[in-house]
Parts: structure tokens; C-alpha cells; sequence
């Protein structure tokens, strides 16, 4: 298990689709693994392999200390609306609100690849839908209308130019 260097916007890789997991054995795990202790580290609350340039589809996501391992997810149903802050561990110091499904239902498989079903709303729902995203290549920012809509939050390298008051928490998903 180790630490990866998470990509940051502007790196090609970020935009590619995770292509389907096929082999449940060492390689997978310590993929698994290393998406864990990087989240973690970051920390955030999920990642995504294409975050660490290993274009396929698994991603991992932590909220309230469980552990969800999703390999070849796909959102089978969603209901609802909810707008709120997010943020992303690949476009660090910035949130903006963006409007997701309120609540989601995936399916997927587990890191022995056996089928897993998991249902979410509020932060859940939000990171399964922002992860899932980005093993379509896909960034929060692409919700946006303009990039004018992003939000400061004071931990990128302009902290100069921006007061405490213009500073904003929001959970950094991925």
C-alpha cells in the first residue's frame, strides 16, 4: 500500500474513461490499496484509479469510517435533486455548488469481484456520483457554466490574494 501522486487538472489522463476491470487478483488489491491510503493522505473522502493515471474503473470512496471499493460501478437509478458545495483532490484550493442527483443507486463488484449493490444520499450519493464521473473522464467543473462560479478555498497558491472571509469549506471528494 503506498501514496500516489494525484493528477491535477490539466493533465490529459484526468479525461480518459476507466476501461472495465477483468482480473480480481494482486494487481487490482494494491490498486485498491494505494486508491485507500492516497485518499486518506490527501485527504478527501473518495478517488478514482484515473486520479493516479490507471485508466480503469474503480474508485473508492470513505464516509463516516466505512470503506466503499467499487470496481465496474454503474448508477442503476437516481431521484431527486440536491445542490451543494464540491470539490475535487485533482483541482485543489477551489468548490463550486453544482446540482446532482439527490439520491443514487449503483452496482457494482467488490475487490473479489463478486456483485455489490450500494444506495446513497447527502455526501454519499454526492462522492458516488462525483466518482463515477470521473471514470467517464469527467470533472465537477464540467457542470459549470463558467469557471467564474469557482469558489476560493484557501488552500491553493494564491492564498495571498484572498481574505479569510472569501475562504469556503467544502469536502474534497476526489
Amino acid at each position: 500500500m503506498s501514496v500516489r501522486p494525484i493528477l491535477l487538472l490539466g493533465d490529459p489522463r484526468l479525461r480518459l474513461k476507466g476501461e472495465p476491470v477483468d482480473g480480481f487478483g494482486k494487481f487490482l488489491h494494491e490498486l485498491l490499496d494505494d486508491l485507500a491510503a492516497t485518499m486518506r493522505d490527501a485527504p478527501g473522502v473518495g478517488l478514482a484509479a484515473p486520479q493516479i493515471g490507471e485508466a480503469l474503473a474503480a474508485c473508492v470512496i470513505e464516509i463516516e469510517g466505512r470503506l466503499h471499493e467499487l470496481v465496474n460501478p454503474r448508477i442503476t437509478r437516481a431521484s431527486g435533486d440536491d445542490r451543494d458545495l464540491e470539490g475535487c483532490l485533482s483541482i485543489p484550493g477551489y468548490a463550486a455548488y453544482v446540482t446532482r442527483r439527490e439520491r443514487v443507486w449503483v452496482v457494482a463488484q467488490n475487490r473479489a469481484g463478486r456483485k455489490i449493490k450500494i444506495a446513497g444520499s447527502g455526501l454519499l450519493g454526492r462522492a458516488l456520483q462525483h466518482e463515477l464521473d470521473h471514470l467517464d473522464g469527467k470533472l465537477y467543473i464540467d457542470y459549470l457554466e463558467s469557471m467564474d462560479e469557482l469558489i476560493a478555498t484557501g488552500h491553493h497558491e494564491d492564498d495571498d490574494e484572498h481574505s479569510a472571509s472569501d475562504e469556503v469549506a467544502a469536502p474534497a471528494l476526489a
